[in-house]
């Protein structure tokens, strides 16, 4: 890392503290569960300093399996993860025909463990959904968009590179147009300590009755 990205790292995470702080005190619905197919419903969480009820945590899933996933949650939340070789660089898991990338664990035993566990906290009835438009070559297909948008699910956004009208769950984040899907929505956008996620207020999002 440069000593300009460096520089630039610390005045963000200096900024963030407050960021954090001003979130923190709008929240109002505490203990949800964020079923997100990858790291952005956690580092939410993360900024609230709200617990992980669900086990979608330091994972990823490919939108088509994580839609498939949730038009059938019962019958998958029964399966039993099953861990095969592979050449990745940490355990991936299979969960009857969906496979679910545990890239932040070091053993197929410990993204288990910490599976079957979160898995017992999750409240259907503060449920909140994440997908976005990457983790595909050239993102993630319409039909697919389409299909997420027709999950019976209240709470539910996906985060886009451009804009979709005609689907209320397609949250459009600026600062990705040149690509073929949104970028890492985590990493922060500026020098003020916001991240691309922030352009969607997700507190207001958590606290809707």
């Amino acid at each position: 890392m440069s000593l300009f990205s460096k520089i630039k790292r610390a005045v963000n995470k200096f900024h963030r503290k407050s960021i954090n702080q001003e979130l923190k005190n709008r929240l109002t619905n505490h203990n949800m569960s964020v079923i997100s197919a990858n790291c952005v419903g956690a580092l939410m969480l993360h900024d609230l300093d709200e617990p992980f009820n669900s086990p979608f945590v330091n994972l990823y899933m490919k939108p088509r399996d994580f839609i498939r996933y949730l038009q059938n949650m019962a019958h998958y939340d029964q399966q039993t993860l099953v861990f095969e070789p592979t050449n990745k660089p940490y355990p991936v898991g299979k969960l009857g025909d969906i496979l679910i990338h545990f890239m932040h664990y070091d053993s197929a035993r410990d993204a288990q463990e910490k599976w079957e566990t979160r898995l017992k906290r999750v409240n259907l009835d503060n449920l909140f959904i994440i997908m976005s438009d990457r983790d595909e070559p050239a993102g993630v297909p319409y039909e697919d968009l389409v299909d997420f948008h027709n999950l019976p699910f209240k709470n539910k956004v996906v985060f886009t590179n451009k804009p979709y009208p005609e689907l209320a769950s397609a949250f459009y984040i600026k600062g990705f147009e040149q690509e073929t899907q949104v970028g890492d929505l985590f990493a922060f956008s500026g020098w003020n300590g916001a991240k691309y996620y922030d352009q969607f207020d997700y507190v207001a999002w958590f606290n809707q009755p």
